[in-house]
């Protein structure tokens, strides 16, 4: 089904909450300063919250519960921000209803569910997106145009070190549902999946991994409260493997936040060096800086993101904040769904990416390589 029209996409986001969160941050933000989109309704936990978030935010139709939500026939697309465990029961009574989605990354709980779901979407002949928007960052788009141009000739290598900010020694109020590995919501599926998506789309996809995974603090403290919690999510995962053109990866991703290295991603190639770096590992909302150096030079000197690369002019008062990224991409999708394009990550390609998470999950516990 395909949205062709030049009037407004009007949308129903699933999870915005007048208690604020990730959806009021970055999709609300970031919609309302986007031609194109209307914030149509809502949908929250009860009829309550959601009329608490409708006067809010001044969205004219607030609904108690996703399913009533997407049997309105003026919302055109569904936007799924609630946890990974909802994702499943939210999409699939989207699609049903034969409304195009958007959903967060992770698509479903794990590689079953976003497999069923990107069938389903298939089946159903909607237009689906996948919410990778460390990919519509400038500083990667600018990278991968630079080693796609030759800046680094042949790429040899690439090694990247991060911090997952969260899954350290404490955690946020509200944030318990994170440290349960059965939830979905994890350091490997997260920052790392948003991640590793970027590597992949600048250097190309892993043909084989091998991977080491721990839990490294199993009791973690509330912020404020000080109560301890049980974390049975890996804090600490180490990945190297080799991708389509024969250069070799290593990630290492640690829980928290470094005293020392924050985030830095390193390209090595055979004509010049490509640094990127940031104060976290979530790639897909991190500010970042890019460096490099070619030939006989020493040491590198910073390579500013040229400005073609903040296409979105509506955006520009909140370039390096949060809803950048995610307006980015919304903009995309409303070129694909008003042109019948596809040049936003869909289901499909988050099953793939949900594959090479499998993957790396399966080379940790078998102690082995795995080919992908």
């Amino acid at each position: 089904m395909e949205i062709r029209t030049q009037n407004p996409i009007r949308t129903g986001i699933v999870g915005l909450s007048a208690r604020g969160g990730w959806a009021p941050q970055s999709h609300l933000l970031a919609l309302a300063r986007l031609d194109g989109y209307e914030v149509l309704a809502l949908a929250a936990s009860s009829p309550g919250a959601a009329a608490a978030a409708g006067a809010a935010y001044g969205v004219p139709r607030a609904y108690g519960s996703a399913h009533e939500l997407v049997r309105d026939p003026d919302v055109d697309l569904v936007v799924v921000s609630v946890r990974v465990p909802l994702h499943r029961e939210v999409i699939l009574a989207a699609l049903a209803a034969g409304k195009a989605v958007l959903s967060e990354w992770p698509l479903g709980n794990g590689l079953a569910e976003a497999e069923e779901l990107a069938a389903a979407a298939a089946a159903a002949g909607v237009r689906t997106f996948a919410g990778l928007q460390a990919r519509s960052a400038p500083a990667v788009r600018y990278v991968r145009d630079l080693v796609a141009d030759g800046f680094a000739g042949e790429v040899l290598s690439t090694s990247l070190v991060a911090s997952g900010r969260r899954w350290g020694a404490t955690f946020e109020p509200g944030g318990r549902y994170l440290l349960d590995r059965d939830n979905g919501g994890t350091m490997l599926t997260i920052p790392f999946g948003h991640t590793v998506d970027a590597l992949a789309m600048v250097l190309g996809e892993f043909t084989e991994v091998s991977a080491t995974t721990a839990t490294r603090r199993p009791v973690v403290r509330e912020e404020g409260s000080g109560r301890t919690a049980a974390m049975t999510v890996h804090d600490q995962i180490a990945v190297s493997g080799r991708l389509t053109s024969g250069a070799v990866a290593s990630l290492h991703f640690r829980g928290g936040l470094a005293r020392a290295t924050t985030f830095h991603w390193e390209i090595n190639g055979t004509d010049g060096d490509l640094v990127v770096t940031g104060e976290h590992g979530h790639l897909q909302q991190a500010r970042l800086t890019v460096r490099g150096a070619r030939g006989a030079a020493r040491g590198t000197r910073e390579l500013p993101v040229p400005e073609r690369y903040f296409a979105v002019a509506a955006l520009d008062d909140v370039r390096d904040q949060v809803p950048y990224n995610v307006g980015a991409q919304y903009a995309d999708v409303l070129r694909d769904l008003r042109d019948g394009t596809s040049t936003v990550p869909d289901f499909g390609h988050a099953v793939r990416r949900q594959r090479l998470l499998d993957g790396i999950e399966r080379a940790a516990g078998a102690g082995s390589r795995v080919a992908l």
